[in-house]
């Protein structure tokens, strides 16, 4: 038997790198892991050390395709367990409230099978996170079902001190562990 599919999302955020840390922990605990990098995810981290951490292809495009005629975000959106994405920017929050679906992260997400569960890991600058947008999309996605960890406070990329930092890596494996059990 299979064990549980995490697709794991990966979005434009200096934090992206801490992704690879996600894949791999997740990974030793004997999930399946496949990520799924925007183009923006793609300017911080590549598809390489995922696909190598998580023994999985890297999906990159909308258009990636696999051999067999579903296409891939389908599939993953069929299959997963969970949704992780970690981490989640306010535009790719604002995308995931609104039902846009304009790459295949955001594809996957609006096609996930309904007992597919959703961990969203925010990482941006404090302000974006309080304003009033974010938050009605944070309500929305809660609304739906969507769990949130974090952002945690502290020192930020951009050179403020405040909330916004992603969650600790250990934190983010820990709880996507508890929603995908083995048996």
């Amino acid at each position: 038997m299979n064990p549980p599919l995490i697709v794991l999302g990966v979005t434009g955020s200096i934090a992206a790198h801490k992704a690879i840390e996600v894949a791999s922990q997740l990974t030793k605990a004997g999930r399946r892991v496949q990520v799924v990098l925007t183009a923006d995810a793609q300017r911080f981290v590549q598809p390489l050390p995922f696909k190598t951490l998580s023994r999985m292809p890297v999906v990159t495009d909308l258009y990636d395709e696999e051999e067999g005629w579903r296409p891939t975000h389908i599939r993953l959106a069929d299959e997963a367990a969970l949704l992780l994405v970690a981490p989640v920017t306010a535009n790719t929050l604002a995308k995931l409230a609104l039902g846009l679906a304009d790459d295949a992260l955001s594809c996957l997400a609006l096609a996930l099978n309904p007992q597919a569960k959703v961990l969203l890991a925010p990482a941006m600058n404090g302000k974006m996170w309080l304003h009033p947008a974010t938050q009605g999309h944070v309500a929305t996605l809660r609304s739906r079902g969507a769990e949130f960890i974090g952002p945690e406070e502290g020192l930020l990329s951009c050179g403020y001190e405040g909330l916004g930092r992603l969650w600790p890596v250990e934190g983010i494996v820990a709880r996507a562990l508890a929603l995908t059990p083995t048996s």
